[in-house]
């Protein structure tokens, strides 16, 4: 299989993708919004995306988009073909299209809004954070693409506060920080420390990751449908 960012010779899957993301969406019951082909043509023909191939058949997709000025950066639309899932291709997919992200916007905060465990797992061992969703872009084009999610008028109730979605991010600068203090002899991570909305998500995460051990599966491929 090749992960590669994406180019103009991949402008011959962007049908089938298209389909995969509305059908996935359908068969979940969340109201994600159907890329036009148009956009997502434009994506992948400005290596702004991240395309799985093998032997000539299409196996996953992931694209950038950028909010706020490029201040901020999300890794959208990820989706597996059928034929390919449960054998770690989505994980290899987010890692590849996140540093896409950050080679290109590498001063920018990268987030993503997401109601699967799997996903979170995987933001998590890239280094995202749980955080409130002021801390998220404000930016309101990226928020108009909430009113097709069946939720949206939850969002909207709680003033756009919180909803089901958890909001992960990225940031840059505590990286850099978290490198730092790793260089640091005997230096410990204390757990209490982390505020109670990031400990009961972590909670979530490694309890899911226990599971997924259990039943001996791989925990980012039992959701890794999820066009998030």
């Amino acid at each position: 299989m090749e992960i590669e960012i994406s180019s103009c010779e991949h402008l011959m899957y962007v049908s089938e993708i298209q389909q995969e993301m509305y059908d996935s969406a359908q068969r979940r019951g969340t109201g994600i919004a159907k890329r036009s082909i148009e956009y997502l043509s434009k994506k992948i023909s400005e290596g702004n995306a991240v395309v799985a191939t093998e032997n000539g058949e299409w196996v996953g997709f992931c694209y950038i988009e950028t909010w706020s000025h490029g201040k901020f950066v999300a890794n959208s639309g990820l989706i597996v073909s059928p034929k390919f899932r449960n054998g770690g291709v989505a994980t290899q997919i987010k890692q590849r299209v996140f540093q896409l992200s950050r080679d290109k916007y590498p001063e920018a905060k990268v987030f993503g809004l997401t109601t699967g465990l799997a996903v979170m797992k995987i933001n998590s061992d890239l280094g995202y954070k749980p955080v409130i969703y002021s801390e998220l872009t404000q930016d309101e084009e990226f928020w108009n693409g909430c009113k097709n999610c069946v939720n949206y008028e939850i969002l909207m109730m709680k003033e756009r506060k919180n909803c089901l979605c958890t909001a992960m991010l990225f940031v840059p600068e505590n990286d850099k920080k978290k490198e730092g203090v790793n260089n640091q002899p005997d230096n410990k991570y204390d757990e209490t420390n982390q505020s109670d909305f990031e400990y009961s998500v972590q909670k979530s995460l490694d309890e899911f990751h226990l599971t997924t051990k259990k039943n001996k599966k791989s925990p980012d491929e039992k959701e890794s449908h999820l066009s998030v």
